[in-house]
C-alpha cells in the first residue's frame, strides 16, 4: 500500500469521480471533487440529496472505489489496496454511525456486546474498554441493556461505542442525527465534538441539514459531484467551552455573517461556483454569461 507524504492530512481525494452505470443511463455523481481533511478535524459535508456526499462516504469509507482520481486516507492508498487490506482498513482505521441503526446494531445483543462485536471479529476482545466507551457516551447505567429498552438517541450512542471500538483514527457517519429530535441531535453533535476534541479522532459528518455548524470546525458544501464552497468556523475560546459542555447551547443556522469566512472553491481550470445566495442578488442565476473585471486585485462580477 502506497502512502501520502502528508502527515497532518487524515484524508486527500484529489480529482476524484464516480460513474454509476446501467443498461440504459449512466449517472455521474462525483465529477472531479477534491478534498482535504486534517487529522483530528471533526467536518460536514453538506448538500442536497444526490449531490455525491453518500458516494464520497462510501469511497473513503472502502465500500466503493472511484471511476477516476486518488484517494489516501491516513497515509493509505485505499483505492490500490487488495480485498484483504480494505477488511483490514474497515475493521481498524474506519469507524461508521449510520442515520439506520438496523446498520448500526445487533438488536439481540445488550448494549455492551454490540459494543465487544467488532473487537471479537478483529481478535481483540476487551471487555473492560467496551464499558469504558458506553461510560464515556453517557450510558453507564445501561451497559447490560438490549435495544428495546434503549431511546433512538441511546441507540445512537451505542452505535457511536461500537465506531470507537477497534480504536479507530477516523469516524464516518452518515445522517447521524437525522432520526432524531433536535434536542437529541444537539446531545449527539456535542458527543462528537468531544471525541474529535478528547480523542484526536477525525470526525466527517454527512449530512443534509445545514444547522450542525455550531459544533464543527469546517464545512464543506458539495454540489452537483464538485466542492463548490467551505465555510471556516471562527470561534472565541469561550464560545468552544461553551458549545463542548453547555447542554442548552444552541444549533445555529450556516452561515452566520459573525462567526463564519465563506470560501469559493477554484478548480484547476480556474472555475468556481458562486453561492445560490450571491448568484441570486446578482441576478446571475440562469445566465449563461456574466461580466468580469479586475480592479485594485479584486475579481468584479456583474449581470451582463
Amino acid at each position: 500500500m502506497s502512502s501520502d507524504s502528508s502527515t497532518d492530512n487524515m484524508i486527500v481525494c484529489d480529482n476524484l469521480v464516480k460513474i454509476f452505470k446501467t443498461k440504459d443511463i449512466e449517472v455521474v455523481a462525483l465529477q472531479g471533487l477534491d478534498l482535504v481533511v486534517h487529522k483530528g478535524e471533526m467536518i460536514a459535508i453538506i448538500g442536497n440529496s444526490g449531490s455525491g456526499k453518500s458516494t464520497l462516504l462510501n469511497i473513503l469509507g472502502g465500500l466503493d472505489k472511484p471511476t477516476a482520481g486518488q484517494v489516501h486516507v491516513n497515509g493509505l492508498d485505499i483505492i490500490n489496496m487488495s480485498a484483504a487490506e480494505i477488511c483490514r482498513y474497515k475493521s481498524s482505521t474506519v469507524g461508521f454511525v449510520w442515520q439506520n441503526t438496523a446498520r448500526n446494531l445487533i438488536p439481540y445483543l445488550t448494549a455492551k456486546e454490540n459494543v465487544e462485536f467488532p473487537m471479537i471479529i478483529n481478535g481483540k476482545k476487551d471487555s473492560q474498554y467496551a464499558v469504558s466507551l458506553l461510560e464515556y457516551v453517557g450510558l453507564s447505567n445501561k451497559v447490560n441493556n438490549k435495544l428495546f429498552e434503549l431511546s433512538g438517541g441511546e441507540q445512537q450512542r451505542v452505535a457511536i461505542s461500537i465506531a470507537l471500538a477497534n480504536r479507530p483514527p477516523l469516524i464516518l457517519a452518515d445522517e447521524p442525527t437525522g432520526a432524531v429530535d433536535t434536542g437529541t441531535t444537539g446531545e449527539i453533535l456535542r458527543l462528537f465534538k468531544r471525541i474529535s476534541t478528547e480523542m484526536g479522532v477525525t470526525v466527517v459528518l454527512v449530512t443534509h441539514d445545514r444547522q450542525v455548524s455550531s459544533f464543527v470546525d469546517r464545512v464543506a458544501a458539495i454540489r452537483d459531484g464538485q466542492t463548490s464552497s467551505e465555510f471556516i468556523r471562527v470561534r472565541s475560546n469561550a464560545e468552544l467551552k461553551d458549545i463542548e459542555s453547555n447542554e442548552n447551547s444552541k444549533i445555529s443556522p450556516l452561515p452566520d455573517d459573525n462567526t463564519h469566512e465563506e470560501y469559493v472553491v477554484v478548480d484547476r481550470a480556474g472555475r468556481l461556483q458562486i453561492p445560490a445566495t450571491y448568484a441570486g442578488e446578482l441576478g446571475i442565476i440562469g445566465k449563461s454569461r456574466v461580466k468580469v473585471s479586475l480592479e485594485d486585485g479584486k475579481i468584479v462580477i456583474r449581470s451582463s
